[in-house]
């Protein structure tokens, strides 16, 4: 079974999530999603490109949960890597511009796949939140940019709290560029893209990547101490009473 779907119509290449139900990340997950990208990168019929889910009332619900259960130090800070680092790079050197079209749920990693595309599109219901905390880890990535797009108050609001935020929210917070119906969702991704596709290839490529060292150098000098963070975090008795405690859909008991 594909985990991720490629296709091209109209210069836009359309990457679709498709690991039910919830669009869980795994490292074969990743893996796949980072290949989708490479291609678009190389297929010069491709002049933007859509991250989009084919689960229901799902984006993405973040890192599979139950997988790290007892996962060693090495799976996880391998799974780390790919999500923070190697994605960043794929979409570092994509040379055309990105757009996640989010409906539903985007948590957790899910987060991280939505805010490394260059634009957001938002169903009306769809919903965005970094809940790690409440399994006793943290959204380390997302410490180097939150609070540069909505200040450091409310990055800590949002990072610390763990609380779920609507599409409303996230565009008033500028974390989301567009806000429409939930049936209107992939044809506004779609009209976006086409927007952009219509322009010079060479201008975008010289011009995204130009925007991308100007705005994104905190970011990618972050990515790996990011790692380090959640891995250091992932290791706590705390982080493993989290998980065990959502697997088995009970309170957490913190030491």
């Amino acid at each position: 079974m594909s985990l991720v779907t490629y296709t091209v119509r109209d210069h836009v290449a359309e990457i679709v999530l498709d690991n039910a139900p919830v669009n869980a990340l795994t490292v074969p997950m990743v893996d796949a999603l980072i290949r989708a990208l490479d291609r678009a990168a190389a297929d010069d019929s491709a002049r933007a490109v859509i991250v989009a889910s084919a689960a229901p009332k799902r984006f993405c619900a973040g890192l599979d949960i139950a997988a790290l259960q007892g996962a060693s130090a090495d799976t996880v800070h391998t799974l780390l890597d790919k999500l923070y680092v190697q994605l960043s790079e794929a979409q570092y050197r994509l040379g055309k511009p990105s757009i996640a079209a989010v409906s539903g749920a985007a948590r957790g990693g899910g987060m991280t796949l939505a805010i490394s595309c260059d634009l957001i599109v938002a169903a009306e219901d769809a919903s965005f939140g970094y809940p790690e905390i409440d399994v006793g880890m943290l959204p380390a990535i997302h410490f180097t940019h939150l609070p540069r797009i909505v200040g450091r108050h409310v990055a800590f609001d949002l990072l610390f709290t763990g609380r779920s935020f609507t599409a409303s929210e996230a565009h008033a917070l500028h974390l989301v560029n567009r806000v429409v119906p939930a049936d209107m969702v992939l044809e506004e991704a779609r009209s976006l893209a086409a927007s952009l596709a219509a322009k010079s290839a060479s201008a975008m490529r010289i011009g995204r990547a130009a925007f991308h060292r100007a705005v994104d150098s905190d970011y990618r000098r972050g990515v790996s101490y990011a790692v380090d963070t959640f891995c250091r975090v992932a290791a706590t008795d705390d982080a493993r009473e989290g998980i065990s405690a959502f697997v088995e859909k009970r309170s957490a008991n913190w030491g």
